[in-house]
This record gives C-alpha cells, sequence and structure tokens, in this order.
C-alpha cells in the first residue's frame, strides 16, 4: 500500500515540476477544392514565449494592444515553423486566422491546391527551440475515419505518411 501511495505522489509530483509541451495538428485533403486544410492546436502561452523571442518583445496573446500586429506575427511564425509536401512537391500554405479555446487556441492553414495525395509530409518545428521535449503531434486524414500519424520533435521534424 506504501508503496502505491508513493508512485502516485512521485508521479503527481514529476507532472508539476516537469510539464509537457505538445501541439496537434490535424490535416485533412478536401477533394472539391483540393487543398490541403490544416488545424493546428498550441497552447497559446508557450506560443507567447515562442513569438516574443521570435520577434524581440513580449506578445499579449489574449489581451494585444494591436491585433493585426499580433496577426502578422502568427502568420509569419507559422508559415515559417510549418511546411508541406504532396506527393514530394512542396505545397505553398495561407494562413486563414485563429480561435482560442481555453487553454489553447486552433491555427488554421490551407494549401495552394495540390495533387491527390499518396504522400503527405510535413515538417513542424513549432515551439521546439525554446522547449525541451515539445512534440508536435500530426494526424493526416484522407479517404478514412482514421487518421495516419507522425510524432515530430527535436531531431526528427520532419515525418511521412502514405496512403
Amino acid at each position: 500500500m506504501n508503496f502505491s501511495l508513493v508512485s502516485i505522489l512521485t508521479s503527481f509530483w514529476m507532472i508539476l515540476v516537469h510539464p509537457f509541451f505538445i501541439s496537434l495538428t490535424e490535416m485533412r485533403y478536401n477533394t472539391n477544392s483540393k487543398k490541403m486544410e490544416i488545424a493546428q492546436k498550441i497552447f497559446w502561452d508557450d506560443l507567447e514565449v515562442s513569438l516574443s523571442k521570435e520577434f524581440g518583445q513580449s506578445v499579449d496573446f489574449l489581451n494585444p494592444k494591436d491585433k493585426a500586429k499580433l496577426n502578422q506575427q502568427l502568420q509569419t511564425y507559422l508559415l515559417k515553423h510549418n511546411q508541406v509536401w504532396v506527393n514530394g512537391k512542396a505545397v505553398a500554405l495561407n494562413y486563414l486566422g485563429y480561435e482560442v479555446e481555453e487553454d489553447a487556441a486552433w491555427f488554421y492553414l490551407e494549401s495552394a491546391a495540390a495533387e491527390t495525395p499518396k504522400t503527405v509530409e510535413m515538417k513542424n518545428t513549432v515551439l521546439l527551440e525554446e522547449f525541451n521535449g515539445q512534440q508536435n503531434i500530426v494526424h493526416v486524414y484522407f479517404q478514412s475515419k482514421s487518421p495516419r500519424s507522425m510524432l515530430l520533435g527535436k531531431g526528427e521534424e520532419k515525418g511521412k505518411v502514405e496512403f
């Protein structure tokens, strides 16, 4: 009994002292528009750290002094730290905007028109410079309810799925 209590308390302490850092990206190929639609969920407080470092000034994500400037910074940052290839060909990404959801935000991107995917590759370096242990999960959906997934992080910033 004591061993179980000690294990539980140790695990709880480790979570508090050593937080985890994660983002989630969901990509879907839209057969009508022939574009990759991308939704990326990132904890906004972690993103504030990265944006502040990237642009050399403090960033208040929830209460920006200049929302247009924040949107420009988000666009620049997200387009710099996300790259996509469909069937081995790079596709240009366009930043669409974001919405806040509690302690995270969803960011929306879409690609230029692309071929029907046989392979999808993604390079995702979001938050990797600022947080040791940052992991970026990528789910790619195409012709199935089940995604093909990649786990990206420092040293493995790029992954590939096949259909």
